[in-house]
Order: C-alpha cells, then structure tokens, then sequence
C-alpha cells in the first residue's frame, strides 16, 4: 500500500486528499466564488444602490474565513482561505464607494457609519422611519 501511494500521479493524491474534489472542502470554496463574482459585477451598480451592511458582513466573513482556513484549521484549506480573501477584498472596496460617496455628499464620520448600518437616509441625515404595516380588516 506504501508502495502504491508513493508511485501515485499528483493529481490522484490530490484527488483523494482531505481537500480534494471528492470533499466538501473543495465544492463548498468553489461554488462560494459566485458571491465574489457577483460583487464584483456589483462595482458598476450606483453607489447608493449598495447595501452597507451586506458588505460590512461580506467583509467581516471574509477576514475571519481567511485567516481560519488557511492558518488555523486542519486541514488547510487555501482554496477556501483564497475566496475568503478576494470575498474581504470586494466587500471593503464596496465599503470604500460608500464612504467616498456619502463624504463627498458633505456626511460627517459619524452619518457615515449611520448610513452604512441603517441604509439610506433623508435630507436630514437621518435614517428613515420604519413604517408599520397597516392591518385590515
């Protein structure tokens, strides 16, 4: 058995490793890139179409998942640490857009850190009022 996984191609080791295309720990990185993919497509949306807090959340995901995968769990997992880095990467410079764009707007910090936590806001800087549905009768 030694024998036979000495002589065994590259990439039937990396076929039957802990990482490989037979696991979960290789399907679940790759279908993960559709989030990057689709954030990066979401660069050319206006910036006040960009939900603040969906990327502080991609972002927060990101740095966590990347310095998991690759340095603290076993097996590593450098595919994963790899989607996770450019999912950190996307989400921060989507943060960076709204930040530019509300401190060009005239916002202090602070109506910046509101209107990335809250959404939009009014004239006032104000996030708006949640409306309570009306019930029927």
């Amino acid at each position: 058995m030694a024998a036979t996984a000495q002589h065994a191609s590259k990439f039937t080791r990396y076929l039957n490793s802990e990482t490989g295309p037979k696991t979960v720990h290789f399907w679940a990185p790759v279908l993960k890139w559709a989030l990057v993919i689709a954030g990066i497509n979401d660069l050319q949306r206006p910036v006040e179409k960009i939900s603040g807090t969906q990327q502080a959340a991609l972002f927060c995901t990101g740095a966590i998942w990347t310095r998991w995968a690759g340095f603290v769990i076993k097996p590593r997992n450098m595919l994963l640490a790899s989607v996770n880095f450019f999912l950190g990467g996307v989400a921060s410079y989507q943060i960076y857009r709204i930040v530019d764009y509300r401190r060009a707007a005239g916002d202090s910090p602070g109506q910046v850190f509101k209107y990335i936590v809250n959404g939009s806001t009014d004239a006032t800087g104000e996030a708006p009022a949640r409306v309570e549905p009306v019930a029927e009768n």
